[in-house]
């Protein structure tokens, strides 16, 4: 087993900061299990696990789902065979109350975190891509205007399914979100720091270039070995 494959880690940064793609090619470069909040509560709900029945109810009525029920997914989760051996944790965790949880979850679990890497971008620049993102109505496969453009305009590359503009990407929504985060999540980054994990990547690069970043600061080579 690779040194790589053993990884567990936690991406952080604002919406728009290239999370999910950056955590969609750490997955496929070394193997690990890519766990998306969204994707997350998508597949419990629809095996009907413990967890996710008790996930369905808030969902469906619009409520968030309370910390104690994340963190049963998240474990839930874990258990997987994929996950067994390394992660990347993308959207989770939101607060540093669920960081605590976490921490608590895989010392029960016998494991440790390898690295926190927070993707830094400046407030502007996430306006920017936010503003100009659409999004597979079908995967979820994020694209933008600006850096990660669609082979085909307004398809998606991975699915075929046509591409979207949400509403929360529109500039108001986009610079409330942006206040929500660092209200609530960006607290992490201390929390994280107090724990020597915390590892800050410049964001603003081209994708190549901040996936070489990430993986040299979460300790592996640029290229993944076999």
């Amino acid at each position: 087993m690779s040194a790589a494959r053993q990884l567990r880690l936690i991406l952080l940064g604002a919406p728009g900061a290239g999370k999910g793609t950056q955590a969609r090619r750490l997955g496929e470069a070394f193997g690990l299990a890519q766990i998306g909040t969204g994707d997350m509560f998508r597949a419990a709900v629809a095996a009907e696990s413990p967890m996710g029945l008790a996930a369905k109810e808030y969902l469906d009525n619009g409520e968030l789902v309370p910390d104690e029920v994340t963190i049963g997914v998240v474990e839930e989760r874990l258990h997987h065979d994929d996950a067994r051996d390394g992660f990347v944790m993308d959207g989770f965790p939101r607060t540093s109350q669920q960081a605590t949880a976490f921490d608590a979850l895989l010392a029960k679990l016998k494991r440790r975190l390898s690295a926190v890497i927070e993707l830094s971008v400046p407030r502007d620049e996430l306006v920017r891509r936010l503003t100009r993102r659409w999004v597979c109505a079908h995967c979820n496969t994020s694209y933008n205007l600006l850096s990660a453009v669609p082979k085909v305009a307004g398809v998606c590359d991975r699915c075929g399914f046509l591409l979207v503009h949400r509403r929360d990407d529109d500039q108001e929504m986009v610079r409330h979100r942006l206040d929500v985060y660092d209200e609530k999540t960006a607290p992490l980054i201390a929390y994280y720091q107090g724990a020597s994990l915390l590892r800050t990547v410049e964001g603003t690069k081209h994708i190549d270039e901040v996936f070489e970043d990430i993986a040299a600061a979460a300790g592996v080579p640029k290229e993944p070995t076999a």
